[in-house]
């Protein structure tokens, strides 16, 4: 038996370049095959050595994975960190608090990961496809064509393509008829190419010439897809080790830090800062005046829990997980959750033109003679070929039949005319020929890429003329066609030529003195919601960015169609030769890249996040991978490859870039709901740890006890769990959001003396006109009850910039939370969990101050709020 070793990736690019231009029978010794195929035991013992024929192999994630990753976040380490203290002074109730807390958070983000991977998974789902393998039950048997599940296809396997077949591994092609494969996924080709075995009458230097090993007429790659025609051809890698595999793998890489990521641990260190430098303040303090060490311990455990947002990781979780289901209603499905943010932080989008500016299609524009003049002649005589030709139809030959096929066309061009012979398209040639009789004459057609045309014209037809065509008219010609490209147009050349009919075949020696008829114009026509897409993401303060394969002149037309100004458009020769810090100057005075390959593409993604920017890529093809992986937030089509589905963050179930532009609005009214409470909430806390500083120094009690703290956070914070289903401020979604941390610290040192204020004036009126100072029961549940209500107060009043009644009003759940949370707080004094609380009933001389106090307060916040906005304080 003979067999093969495994062959790693790293020699692979080796390999392929090497059986590229290689005789049929060194690809078949190389790999250790024949003509006759594989035995079933070679096939078997090689599928052990080298695996499946499996690239995407990263298996569902389970619970524990999904827990492992929300446990990651810094706001769950943060209350872990606070659960430890709780133990270590040695208060139980809350250390379980917390906890649960903790689990509740974990729980939530898992299950809405869940859900994400499943809805993302039914996007990706396949159906179970086979392969055509000739093997052999034994060495000596006959060969037999057979299907396979392509998991068990292996190196050195032979298998047979046909139309609608997916490529199932990287081959060699060792024999074929009319093959034309769709490799956009891989290369961006936007036209299938021809497939074929190298020709020995092709000069090897001219084959090698050809741009990198998707180039190659006698390789065909996993995932691409037979348009039409058959071949045989010899697997050389499968699974991982194909080329798809190495691209595929950039989306299981680790992403580099998000937006958001560094905007949660930012946030994250100003909280532990904060903590940090007022814990031992008031451990030192309150030691220091009282000498009672253990108390002074209780203060600064108090100082913990007020300064940390016990619900923090569940009111985000919870704000994500409202964003997700608003925006699957809007078409897209949310694989990674922290992603929603950066969509609101978003300010640059990089789009590919075809597919999502334009329909990608081809469509007839017009018909023009040799000269430029508005003329159907080349019109016609295409059609005329296309009507007879067997090889398959590309896009422009659709294109001509659908634009112009006439009722009783086909039944007239029968009548006249008889097909002769073809010669097929040929890329390297790039044009094709049919052969017809008229009468005692034959006429060919010849059509195809302008320069490859005009090369074998001698004539140029003017009217019913023929004319020589000398340099000036050369010149002309070549000046329409150039005319077409620079209005991003694709040209198709046609030519004919008279001659005497003949017997036997014609060749390419026939292609020869040929007459210019004219030039056909196609478009891939701009959708028409792309213009508008783009403005509405301009209001919004995002800018596009394209970023193509296609020509400078294709790109620059589209952009201008679309309202992206173009300004200098920069090939990909541009960006390649540029050095990293070139790169970084280059894309700050552009926003048109044309003829970019993917790691052009990535290089321009990482070159905009250096300079600061938050970036979005729209991808859907296995070399976008890796562009998705280094955005901030990766955004596939449905109709991407499973690669880039992985890769992306987000997955729309419509292409339209419309799309996009709601999901950006959505992300920002999902930070915008997120940031209100997380600045709110710390300021408040903060002013409660200012309040306990000073409490600390005049008071011979704690104002009020860690579990009562935690108590109070934990009711204030289930008012705001219902803050995603908050309006939020219009002018607040026409710009880029981010988590802002200067603005959180400045929020915080704003608004928490403004509420230590009345704290500590509630102190006073605790201590003197109640007597308070020797019932410390009665002291802490009077501030408990005034800080949760002056707290939820204060999130109506600070939730807008505005009035909070007028013009952007709280929406009915929060009202409706604010008032059963209040009413909580005012009652649970008289209930029995009161007991295991420490807390006792108030007199009801003190629902009086209460009235005061807080309107006093609300007053106050809102004035302060005013002032702040006109200084253009940071605001949630």
């Amino acid at each position: 038996m003979t067999t093969t070793a495994p062959i790693s990736r790293d020699d692979g690019g080796a390999l392929l370049r090497e059986l590229t231009d290689a005789p049929a029978l060194t690809v078949y010794r190389s790999l250790a095959s024949s003509p006759k195929g594989l035995t079933e035991a070679e096939a078997a013992d090689r599928l052990r050595r080298h695996g499946d024929n499996v690239v995407e192999t990263r298996p569902e994630a389970g619970f524990a994975a999904r827990a492992a990753a929300a446990v990651r976040s810094p706001f769950v380490a943060l209350l872990s960190a606070l659960a430890g203290v709780f133990v270590v002074v040695g208060d139980a109730r809350g250390a379980v608090t917390v906890a649960v807390v903790v689990v509740l958070s974990i729980a939530l983000r898992s299950w809405q990961h869940l859900r994400s991977d499943r809805a993302a998974r039914a996007l990706q789902s396949r159906v179970r496809t086979t392969a055509s393998v000739r093997r052999r039950a034994e060495a000596g048997h006959a060969p037999l064509d057979r299907e396979v599940p392509v998991e068990d296809l292996v190196p050195g396997d032979v298998v047979v393509l046909g139309p609608g077949d997916v490529v199932p591994a990287d081959v060699r092609v060792v024999s074929s008829h009319g093959l034309k494969v769709d490799q956009a996924g891989l290369s961006g080709e936007s036209l299938p190419v021809d497939k074929r075995p190298p020709s020995a009458s092709e000069p090897r230097r001219r084959r090698a010439a050809r741009a990198g090993l998707f180039g190659a007429p006698s390789l065909c790659f996993t995932g691409t897809s037979v348009v039409a025609g058959t071949a045989t051809a010899v697997v050389v890698f499968t699974g991982r080790e194909t080329c798809f595999g190495a691209l595929a793998a950039e989306a299981d890489r680790t992403r580099p830090e998000s937006s958001f990521d560094r905007g949660v641990r930012a946030v994250g260190w100003t909280l532990v800062r904060f903590t940090l430098v007022m814990v031992p303040i008031v451990l030192a303090v309150n030691g220091a005046v009282t000498g009672d060490w253990a108390q002074a311990a209780l203060f600064a455990a108090a100082v913990a829990v007020g300064l940390t947002p016990e619900m923090l990781p569940v009111v985000v979780t919870g704000n994500l997980v409202r964003g997700a289901s608003r925006l699957a209603r809007r078409q897209v499905v949310v694989t990674r959750l922290n992603a929603i943010q950066d969509l609101g932080a978003m300010d640059v989008l990089c789009v590919d033109k075809t597919g999502t500016l334009t329909e990608d299609r081809a469509v007839f524009a017009h018909s023009v003679d040799a000269d430029g003049r508005v003329c159907e002649d080349a019109a016609e005589y295409a059609w005329l070929a296309v009507r007879f030709q067997d090889a398959p139809h590309n896009r422009l030959d659709e294109a001509v039949a659908a634009q112009l096929a006439e009722p009783g066309a086909e039944l007239l061009a029968d009548a006249l005319y008889g097909k002769v012979d073809e010669i097929g398209f040929d890329p390297a040639r790039r044009l094709s020929t049919v052969v017809f009789q008229r009468e005692d004459e034959h006429l060919l057609i010849t059509k195809g890429d302008p320069d490859e045309v005009l090369r074998r014209c001698t004539h140029l037809r003017r009217g019913e003329d023929a004319v020589e065509l000398d340099r000036t008219g050369r010149l002309r010609s070549r000046d329409v066609v150039r005319a077409h490209a620079q209005r991003g147009m694709r040209v198709l050349a046609v030519a004919a030529r008279r001659l005497p009919a003949r017997p036997g075949p014609y060749d390419e020696t026939d292609e020869l003195a040929l007459t210019l008829v004219g030039f056909v114009g196609f478009v891939d026509p701009v959708r028409e919601s792309a213009a508008e897409a783009v403005r509405a993401l301009s209001r919004h303060g995002v800018a596009v960015t394209i970023v193509t394969g296609d020509n400078e002149h294709a790109a620059a037309r589209v952009a201008q169609q679309v309202g992206v100004p173009p300004g200098e458009v920069v090939p990909g020769r541009d960006v390649e030769a540029a050095d990293d810090a070139a790169l970084r100057r280059m894309v700050a005075r552009t926003t048109v890249f044309a003829e970019v390959t993917p790691a052009h593409k990535t290089r321009i993604v990482a070159a905009l996040r250096a300079r600061g920017h938050v970036v979005g890529v729209i991808g859907d093809g296995v070399n976008d991978a890796p562009a998705l992986r280094v955005a901030d937030v990766g955004i596939a089509a449905e109709r991407a490859t499973g690669a880039a589905k992985r890769a992306a963050d987000l997955l729309l179930t419509d292409s339209d870039l419309a799309v996009v532009a709601r999901g950006v609005v959505e992300g920002r009214r999902t930070l915008g709901n997120t940031l209100k409470y997380v600045k709110i909430t710390a300021a408040s806390n903060f002013g409660n740890v200012l309040t306990v500083l000073a409490a600390s120094v005049f008071l011979p009690f704690l104002p009020m006890l860690p579990i009562q703290l935690v108590v109070q956070n934990l009711l204030y914070d289930a008012a705001q769990l219902v803050l995603p289903h908050d309006r939020v401020d219009a002018d607040y979604l026409r710009a880029p959001r981010r988590w802002d941390t200067a603005g959180l610290a400045g929020f915080m040192l704003l608004f928490g003396p403004l509420s230590s204020v009345f704290d500590l004036a509630t102190f006073a009126v605790l201590w003197w006109p109640f007597g308070a100072g020797g019932d410390p029961a009665l002291f802490q549940t009077g501030w408990f009850v005034e800080g949760l209500l002056s707290q939820v107060l204060v999130v109506l009043v600070l939730r807008t910039r505005g009035a909070p009644l007028r013009g952007n009003p709280p929406a009915r759940p929060v009202v409706l939370a604010a008032a059963a949370v209040a009413a909580v707080g005012l009652l649970l004094p008289f209930t029995p969990p009161a007991g295991l609380l420490h807390l006792r009933p108030l007199p009801a001389s003190y629902l009086i101050w209460l009235v005061v106090a807080l309107t006093a307060y609300g007053v106050a916040a809102q004035l302060v709020k005013t002032r702040a906005a006109r200084r253009r304080v940071v605001w949630p």
